[in-house]
């Protein structure tokens, strides 16, 4: 047998007729196949789950596709924003009931009845924790009171005027 004798194919070597085999030929056809179609579809793809946006279509005589402007795309400018403040605690009104005393309605409302003393001063004069005439003890039913729930009045720095009364209303 000599070098240039091919057809053995025992000795590791691929003869013409193994190459022209109609299911190697359509496995590489395939493969051709799948490839052109990832290089078509690809970026598209990409550029979809990236943005949100419908793909761009592009011809196959088409370069690479143009980048987008806009709020998806890159920018000169910088993007952070400052975080949104948190809301203020929110006044609500209580009508003052038979049998009420402050300190079961701070209890209810999770402050104390020193706190409601100090929102309602301007309005009820015998709630003024700075006045002489201090009477905690003393509310009437109907009277209505403003406070924050959940808030406590920091007594270094009390509020200065009372709230408006039936701003807000809560039970």
């Amino acid at each position: 047998m000599t070098r240039n004798d091919r057809s053995n194919p025992g000795r590791g070597e691929l003869s013409s007729s193994s190459l022209a085999s109609p299911w190697v030929t359509a496995g590489l056809a395939l493969v051709v196949v799948l490839l052109a179609a990832s290089a078509l579809f690809l970026p598209n793809l990409i550029g979809l789950l990236g943005t949100g946006t419908a793909p761009q279509t592009t011809s196959p005589a088409t370069s690479a596709p143009t980048p987008t402007t806009g709020p998806s795309g890159p920018t000169a400018e910088p993007t952070f924003t400052r975080p949104t403040p948190s809301p203020e605690p929110t006044f609500t009104s209580y009508i003052v009931r038979s049998g009420d005393s402050l300190i079961s309605i701070a209890t209810r409302f999770r402050t104390t009845a020193r706190s409601i003393a100090w929102w309602n001063r301007g309005t009820y004069p015998s709630l003024d924790p700075e006045s002489a005439h201090y009477q905690p003890n003393r509310i009437v039913p109907g009277w209505i009171l403003v406070l924050l729930p959940g808030v406590t009045v920091d007594e270094t720095n009390p509020p200065t005027p009372s709230p408006v009364p039936g701003s807000t209303t809560g039970t």
